[in-house]
């Protein structure tokens, strides 16, 4: 039997939500309203949702099913409480939001109004353009519902799926921990990332990127394939004498850069001796080495 199709709100047409709204649409549901000012929320509405008329947040609420709050994390709770106040959210609508930092505890004030509430983080970098909905096909979306609400699960694992990507349940009292492991991934890596080519390219060193990318793509895939015994490098193998060399150079070329590698030279040590592949005396000469640059 089809599923009746849902009428979808999206507050706002940012990255993230107007390529929710652009899946919804591709799977079946109509993407009734809008929210967006910006002159990049427009273009994004535009592009992304034709013919989606962009109104105020309440009136996208009251014409809509389902509706996508795709706002900053400390936009959300004033938000919800306005939407009440309004009486723009009523019973049986379902209110799910974007926002990888919270739970559905945010929701709270819609949920006593008998409001289906969700969490729906995809765990992917949106460019809010239209490739970004096949990048969807290989991401994870981390679902939370209330925990005795196992139709809200549901209904937030077949939105997760309908958008072509796979639902993964999040506990809401792991969800502060879930978004920090993310963040501490996916935006530290970009930082680090940067941090590597523009040494590179202060040395003089041309295609910094192509020098880099099979290096950093192979060791992405070893570390999620293998974890910790994929573990390569000065560090791992306990050559104190070139970690006390990278931290001279960092010291005399880049110092905003030294504090970083210090620290996850010190990491990288406790996780390759954890792991059994390096030996507690190299472990205090890596040690001995990066007190020595405090």
């Amino acid at each position: 039997m089809r599923r009746p199709r849902l009428a979808v709100g999206v507050v706002s047409a940012g990255r993230v939500g107007s390529v929710l709204g652009a899946a919804l649409a591709r799977a079946g549901h109509s993407v009734v309203a809008a929210a967006g000012i910006s002159a990049d929320s427009v273009r994004r509405a535009e592009e992304l949702l034709p013919g989606v008329p962009l109104l105020p947040p309440d009136e996208v609420v009251r014409r809509a099913d389902l509706v996508i709050l795709a706002l900053p994390d400390d936009a959300l709770a004033g938000t919800v409480k306005g939407l009440v106040a309004t009486d723009s959210l009523s019973a049986g609508k379902i209110l799910v939001h974007t926002s990888g930092a919270h739970g559905v505890d945010v929701l709270r004030p819609a949920a006593e109004r008998d409001v289906l509430c969700l969490a729906l983080h995809p765990a992917m970098t949106f460019t809010g353009r239209a490739e970004d909905l096949e990048r969807l096909s290989t991401a994870c979306v981390g679902v939370t519902a209330p925990d005795d609400e196992q139709q809200a699960a549901s209904v937030g694992s077949a939105l997760a799926v309908e958008m072509g990507a796979e639902p993964i349940v999040i506990p809401e009292a792991a969800r502060p921990l879930y978004h920090a492991a993310l963040t501490h991934g996916a935006n530290h890596l970009m930082t680090l990332v940067a941090d590597c080519l523009e040494l590179l390219r202060g040395a003089d060193i041309d295609n910094a990127d192509r020098l880099m990318a099979p290096l950093l793509s192979a060791a992405l895939d070893n570390a999620l394939r293998r974890g910790d015994r994929a573990l390569t490098g000065p560090v791992a193998r306990g050559d104190a004498g070139t970690v006390d060399t990278h931290l001279r150079v960092l010291g005399e070329h880049a110092p905003e850069v030294l504090p970083s590698y210090a620290t996850l030279a010190r990491r990288t040590a406790t996780r390759a001796a954890r792991s059994g592949l390096l030996r507690a005396d190299a472990v205090a000469d890596i040690d001995a080495a990066l007190d020595g640059w405090r």
